[in-house]
């Protein structure tokens, strides 16, 4: 019996919570809009070639020399190379990589309108006032700072309310947001293909000359002019002789 005496009565609080909350809900009237003004659009491009990869470890020597290490790349990384979709097992060293990085800054303004009517009940100016909305209860609002009353047609502040006044005030909140979007595109390309191979060159092939034999004298060469010349030195010799003894 207790328990279901305090189930009853949890139940009851909650449903009362909840007709309170409907009620407040009902009395103070929200409008939220958005305004988007116009987006600013950056792209930085960074290049490089990749000098190691193993694994999910790459290793890209940028344009400017610097060695950037891409420590455990995600199976799902994705690049375009060459038109063709590959991941991180397919990059090859002396690839060529492209990132490309676009950044849309987008500026905009939430406007939230508040509008709640009732009569005065209480005004505790210039912080707060107790209103009676439609349904018959009472709420306390605070009263933000220069904040006016629709009294009538006629706008007034804190220090105009009387107790008994219909009134309707009606609060704007701007909010200044900047939304960023980052887009980044990985291409490249294929390393070059090894040079190929060079053509068979031409082997030279040695031949062997035999030796010339000795030039042959000419053909108008003859021994005649020896024999004479031998001849005449005979008779130079004994005619040497014979002047010898004929001194003596």
């Amino acid at each position: 019996m207790n328990t279901t005496m305090r189930w009853t009565q949890v139940l009851l609080i909650l449903a009362m919570g909840l007709a309170f909350a409907l009620s407040m809900s009902a009395q103070v009237q929200t409008q939220t809009t958005t305004t988007t003004q116009t987006p600013t659009i950056e792209t930085e491009v960074a290049r490089g070639e990749v000098v190691f990869v193993e694994g999910n470890e790459l290793v890209v020597k940028m344009e400017d020399g610097t060695l950037r290490h891409f420590s455990n790349v995600p199976e799902s990384a994705r690049a375009t190379v060459d038109g063709k979709e590959i991941g991180i097992h397919d990059v090859k060293v002396g690839m060529k990589l492209e990132k490309t990085i676009t950044t849309t800054t987008t500026p905009k303004t939430i406007t939230t309108t508040k509008t709640v009517t009732g009569k005065v009940w209480h005004i505790s100016p210039p912080t707060s006032v107790i209103l009676t909305l439609e349904d018959g209860t009472n709420q306390q609002f605070k009263i933000p700072k220069n904040q006016k009353f629709n009294v009538d047609g006629q706008m007034l502040d804190a220090w105009g309310l009387k107790k008994g006044m219909k009134v309707s005030a009606t609060k704007i909140v701007e909010e200044p947001i900047t939304e960023v979007e980052r887009q980044a595109r990985l291409s490249g390309s294929m390393p070059p293909p090894p040079p190929a191979p060079a053509q068979d060159q031409p082997i030279l092939v040695a031949v062997l000359t035999p030796p010339t034999a000795a030039a042959e004298l000419p053909k108008t060469s003859s021994l005649v002019p020896l024999f004479g010349l031998l001849g005449f030195l005979s008779l130079a010799a004994s005619l040497g002789l014979r002047g010898i003894r004929s001194v003596r």
